[in-house]
């Protein structure tokens, strides 16, 4: 049972609830752009993963088999008294592991690459939640094997860090305010707003999933403060809305580090290095100028009501098609979600730049409508036979084509 997959329209529930408090109230904690990208980064992280997440699973699979120093059988794990006390030891565990995994994420370059996504968001409501890396599986699962050394069932680990990670959607919010001693012992959206602030104060602080006990142990609590209020985002900010570079960005900064610098060893060292550090010749050549808390403006592109709501409508034609995309793949596994998700990821770099303004957005959006959707239709039908459009489909996929280019060029 994927309790992920369950989740999902829970999560979207909670979302479109939030969003309507957020509008009645006329707190601002939602703009369509930011929120669409971070959504965007989100469906890319679920979707890519069902090309990569087979490698943490071969990985932990292996280890439990031929290094497991206990031999934990699932049966344990019951509701009885002492199933339920494994039940409660195995979520501690991995919430301790989850601590280290994201408290490295933050103080090593490479690891950082591969989270500051989830950071990019200069606003902080639920749908930051669900604002995740694509390229995170590379190193996450290191962190855990551990935990399968010892012994721990796959099957229970799983669904602890699904636990876990479920639990983590609910603190993205700003409705929410102090919770009293809960914010001394979980990790609450208090404690979390912290974790997403770009203020000197708060930076790489409040590493906690579950418990901020952790944090409080090992020294890198911060509570909030009234008089210094959350900025929310990162010292260099994204300053676009194309999920793709979302994930390149820091990737690409660490590239150039290591082109430009003339040490062999600062070429290698600077992927590995603590977060921030940059070889001594390429910041006297290249520095960077570091960015103020006191002038600090959110990214946010002036494009017309139009273009706004073409972008939305065709936002929640992308939603649908992820949800289709994931109930094909739970049924019938990743090659024949293959082209779909092709179709759905050129959609959502099309809307990100779309939504930034972009002289020749309109261009490529049409390139998409005219030639790859029909292209990736017409592909489908090698990929499944279920999946051939029938006269009535391409039809539907015409008027739809030339709905959203007429659309289009009025805005």
């Amino acid at each position: 049972m994927d309790l992920i997959a369950l989740a999902v329209p829970l999560f979207l529930l909670a979302l479109f609830i939030e969003l309507f408090i957020d509008w009645r109230r006329g707190t601002g904690f939602y703009r369509s752009n930011d929120a669409i990208n971070s959504l965007s980064a989100g469906i890319m992280s679920t979707t890519f993963g069902y090309f990569t997440k087979f490698l943490s699973l071969l990985v932990w699979g292996f280890v439990f088999a031929k290094f497991a120093l206990i031999d934990m059988q699932v049966s344990w794990f019951d509701l009885s008294a002492k199933g339920l006390a494994l039940w409660v030891l195995a979520a501690l565990a991995w919430d301790l592991c989850y601590y280290w995994q994201h408290r490295c994420y933050h103080e090593y370059s490479i690891l950082w690459a591969g989270h500051a996504v989830h950071h990019q968001s200069e606003d902080y409501n639920l749908s930051t939640a669900l604002r995740q890396s694509s390229t995170s599986f590379l190193f996450s699962w290191i962190f855990y094997v551990p935990l399968f050394v010892i012994g721990f069932p796959l099957e229970v680990l799983l669904a602890v860090g699904a636990i876990n990670l479920i639990y983590q959607f609910w603190v993205h919010t700003q409705l929410i305010k102090r919770m009293g001693v809960l914010d001394r012992i979980l990790v609450t959206p208090s404690n979390h707003r912290v974790h997403h602030a770009q203020n000197e104060g708060y930076i790489d602080k409040n590493y906690g999933g579950m418990l901020i006990l952790w944090d409080r142990l090992f020294g890198t609590f911060e509570p909030e403060r009234d008089d210094d209020p959350v900025v929310f985002g990162v010292r260099k900010p994204l300053a676009n809305w194309n999920p793709f570079w979302a994930n390149l960005q820091v990737y690409d900064y660490l590239m150039f580090d290591s082109l430009h610098t003339s040490s062999w060893r600062d070429k290698i060292g600077v992927w590995f290095a603590r977060t921030g550090w940059r070889p001594a010749d390429v910041e006297a050549q290249h520095p960077k100028q570091r960015s103020e808390i006191s002038s600090f403006k959110k990214f946010d592109p002036g494009v017309s009501r139009g273009r706004r709501y073409y972008v939305l409508a065709q936002f929640a034609i992308a939603i649908a098609g992820a949800l289709f995309i994931a109930d094909l793949f739970a049924n019938a596994g990743a090659l024949p979600v293959l082209v779909p998700c092709l179709l759905l990821w050129a959609q959502l770099y099309t809307l990100g730049i779309l939504s930034e303004g972009r002289s020749h957005a309109p261009m490529v959006e049409n390139v998409r409508l005219i030639v790859v959707v029909p292209a990736g239709a017409y592909a489908l039908q090698f990929t499944s036979a279920d999946m051939q459009l029938s006269e009535a489909g391409w039809a539907s996929l015409f008027i739809y084509i030339l709905a959203s280019a007429l659309w289009l060029r009025k805005n």
